[in-house]
């Protein structure tokens, strides 16, 4: 009986992965070779993820995420291609989560006590000018604060929350967000992402092999991954 329900989940998982459309990959000429075993099959010249693979490996990485959320561990959320911006910010904001969602800035972990110093910049500059202590600043000055309070907050908004360094990254295209994988390596940080057939699989802890190239895709990912976070901080107050 247990056999048949764990089967009975793992098929409605398959079905919500391709209704989300996350079995398509890139063409074979982009495939990374790490990606060959994940793959089922070609159509129109793309390559389809196996479904039931992605769906397992889903599960591993959620089965951490849900571990993380039962001892209230940070994430740092990123993704800062367009199709990614949005569902990265809305998912980590629901959970109270620092993210990135635009470009990653170098030494955003390894040069953290710096990146650190800017966030708190952000901060006080915000501060005092909802306080309307820039009140004393000549109309120039005050223009040019005003431009560096943006400038700030494009880069570090996302940042706010980071107060000391995430236990573990969740990273939509490890391809594309290299520089942040490495960072994260380096300091011994696990490492969750969405990896399309482009990525190389084996530099990510948790390799989750599927289309990281749509927006209704990369919004199931993350929605998943919000929902089994929440499911471990509840398991833990119980």
């Amino acid at each position: 009986m247990m056999n048949a329900t764990k089967t009975q989940t793992s098929d409605g998982l398959v079905r919500e992965l391709f209704s989300a459309g996350a079995h398509f990959g890139y063409t074979r000429s982009r495939r990374h070779p790490s990606a060959k075993p994940y793959i089922f099959g070609v159509k129109n010249k793309i390559e389809i993820f196996d479904l039931e693979k992605t769906s397992a490996e889903l599960e591993r990485a959620l089965e951490f995420v849900s571990k993380l959320g039962a001892d209230s561990k940070a994430i740092l959320f990123v993704g800062g291609k367009n199709e990614a911006r949005e569902a990265v910010k809305k998912g980590a904001v629901s959970l109270d989560m620092p993210y990135v969602a635009g470009r990653w800035i170098g030494g955003t972990l390894t040069n953290f006590s710096e990146i650190r110093k800017r966030v708190l910049k952000l901060e006080e500059l915000t501060t005092q000018k909802e306080k309307g202590e820039l009140a004393k600043y000549t109309k120039k000055e005050r223009l040019l604060i005003d431009r560096e309070i943006e400038n700030l907050k494009a880069y570090f908004e996302g940042l706010v929350l980071l107060k000391e360094l995430p236990k573990a990254l969740f990273i939509i295209d490890s391809k594309r967000e290299s520089i942040a994988v490495n960072e994260a390596h380096e300091l011994g940080i696990p490492v969750i992402a969405l990896c399309g057939s482009d990525c190389d699989m084996k530099e990510v802890n948790y390799p989750i092999p599927g289309n990281d190239s749509s927006r209704s895709s990369i919004t199931f990912f993350i929605e998943k991954t919000v929902t089994a976070y929440e499911a471990g901080r509840k398991n833990q107050k119980k």
